[in-house]
């Protein structure tokens, strides 16, 4: 008698490896963080194993979708009942991992701009649902019904929902980045990095925008700013107070969600001082410093290998 629980392994193995990067990529833009991206898709695969859909004859790759998509939607309503400590940005994924992502030609985002930290940010002010909907019609190009299918609404409240989504966005896509952003911002966090090593403050102010912005993560952890700090002036003045422990033994260039970032290791460092920390920006038209990125957490930066 043919056994038939080793003939079907091979099936089930091909079938997580010609879905494993879409549902990563779907998971990592849906949670922000490259670890829990990991557990959606292992568990998304273990329940296909235990309870597999009803019809395997179909395609798999909406049911899997959809089991993603829940389980998500879970790690997003976790987050929000247990808290943040301070600021919480996206944990880093190295760009190589979007490069061979399936190419939605009709996106509304593409699949680089749909994962750097000014996107990833704009999407925590969606509800999950809101979520889901956004990332599915304008990061993937599902239509409406075929979003409704997996979200098990209705087409008209897909509709609605993708309205208010986009509307929440209206911050984010009026400052969206323009063709050769990443590059520039590489270049400017260069500069910076190289004024704040002469402790030049200012240098460090003729390269930031007026209403320029500092974010740090350090999720608890190690020493960071609780708020977002807002203001040239104020970001020169913060990044100068940093240099109080340099202790820098390396910085290294890193291809970061679409960007180029900085990580910078330190030793030895002071009781809740972050060994590692990771800095990435962005700019506007003119060059000029937005945003900074600080983030400090082990976790996050766990995948960033340099």
């Amino acid at each position: 008698m043919p056994n038939r629980t080793a003939e079907a392994a091979p099936t089930r193995s091909a079938i997580f490896e010609e879905h494993r990067r879409f549902l990563w990529g779907l998971s990592y833009r849906m949670t922000g963080s490259g670890a829990d991206a990991d557990d959606v898709v292992q568990e998304t695969f273990v329940r296909a194993l235990v309870t597999p859909p009803a019809r395997t004859e179909e395609p798999w790759r909406p049911w899997l979708t959809k089991v993603a998509l829940n389980l998500s939607r879970d790690v997003l309503r976790r987050r929000t009942r247990d808290g943040y400590t301070g600021p919480w940005l996206p944990a880093p994924a190295l760009t190589a991992r979007f490069e061979e992502e399936e190419h939605a030609p009709n996106a509304r985002y593409d699949r680089f701009e749909s994962v750097t930290f000014a996107f990833l940010l704009a999407l925590e002010a969606l509800g999950t649902r809101e979520r889901a909907v956004l990332l599915l019609r304008d990061v993937f190009d599902y239509s409406v019904r075929e979003a409704a299918e997996l979200l098990e609404m209705t087409e008209g409240n897909v509709k609605v929902t993708h309205h208010r989504a986009r509307r929440a966005l209206d911050a984010y896509d009026r400052s969206r980045p323009t063709p050769g952003a990443a590059e520039r911002s590489g270049e400017a966090l260069q500069r910076f990095l190289g004024a704040l090593a002469m402790k030049d403050g200012a240098a460090l102010e003729a390269m930031l925008a007026s209403g320029a912005r500092a974010i740090g993560d350090g999720g608890g952890e190690f020493l960071a700013q609780r708020r977002v700090v807002v203001r040239k002036d104020r970001v020169a003045r913060l990044f100068l107070g940093i240099t109080r422990h340099p202790n820098v033994v390396r910085a290294e260039l890193v291809l970061v969600n679409g960007t180029v970032a900085v990580v910078v290791d330190r030793a030895p460092v002071p009781r809740r001082v972050a060994p590692r920390t990771l800095l990435a920006c962005d700019v506007d038209d003119e060059g000029l410093i937005t945003s900074i990125y600080s983030i400090l957490t082990t976790a996050k930066l766990a995948s960033i290998t340099i």
